[in-house]
């Protein structure tokens, strides 16, 4: 990370934490009034060079879940709780995250860190690249309701490992190859768009489509195969897209 990326991360955390501690001290009353469960959940994810760290995230799930299944959430999880379900939607749990950027274990924009079952299937052309890379709280790549991919798939996890990963890796190693804070603050503020009410981001559907990296793309395509659907196109260059539906 250069020094000028990391002096971005850190002012942009505090100004983010010196805004949004009212948000923090509303979502920790509601989770504590929900089950009277602990307000924060930590897990182990892996970071720059392979080097594990706590990830700290708003608790969505019954206490002790992370133990009890799988790893992945799919719809519907019954783990989930009635908070946690809002949280997740909004994305408002993984708000923490922020911490972690403070303490210089994560990036605002970067691949999203993975717990150490899942780095072990890196694909290994991949592997290196990705882990050269510090872990970010956001990225262009990011699919905003990725349990939903799994609504249709016999079984998640090898789905996840064979097909999500492969192509969230391909993702975030081309957004490093071309990355400066400018795309980084555009990442930014992408990320905070689509987490704006329903009702605002409905005016958007009527936009024409846009071209993206080859395939044509509409508002809110998503560059992940799409189970549900099980509508894939490739485009001339061999990029798996999804067709929209």
């Amino acid at each position: 990370m250069t020094p000028a990326k990391r002096a971005f991360d850190v002012g942009s955390t505090l100004l983010g934490l010196a805004v949004l501690w009212p948000v923090f001290a509303v979502i920790a009353l509601v989770i504590k009034l929900d089950d009277g469960g602990p307000v924060f959940f930590r897990q182990t994810r892996v970071g720059r060079d392979g080097r594990t760290f706590r990830m700290v995230k708003f608790r969505t799930m019954t206490v002790g879940a992370d133990g009890n299944g799988m790893l992945l959430t799919v719809d519907a999880d019954q783990r989930v709780t009635r908070v946690g379900r809002w949280l997740r939607r909004t994305k408002l749990d993984e708000l923490p995250q922020l911490l972690n950027v403070l303490a210089g274990q994560m990036s605002l924009v970067g691949p999203r860190p993975e717990v150490p079952r899942y780095v072990a299937h890196y694909p290994p052309e991949q592997r290196a690249g990705v882990l050269a890379l510090t872990p970010g709280l956001t990225h262009p790549g990011i699919v905003l309701d990725e349990a939903a991919l799994f609504a249709d798939v016999s079984d998640p996890e090898a789905f996840y490992i064979a097909e999500l990963i492969p192509e969230k890796n391909r993702l975030y190693l081309e957004y490093a190859a071309r990355a400066t804070l400018w795309t980084d603050l555009d990442t930014i503020l992408q990320t905070l768009g689509r987490l704006l009410p329903r009702a605002q981001r409905t005016e958007r559907h009527g936009l024409p489509a846009r071209k993206g990296r080859g395939c044509e793309r509409q508002p809110h395509a998503r560059w992940y195969p799409r189970p549900r659907a099980r509508q894939r196109a490739r485009n001339s260059s061999g990029r798996l897209c999804r067709t929209s539906t």
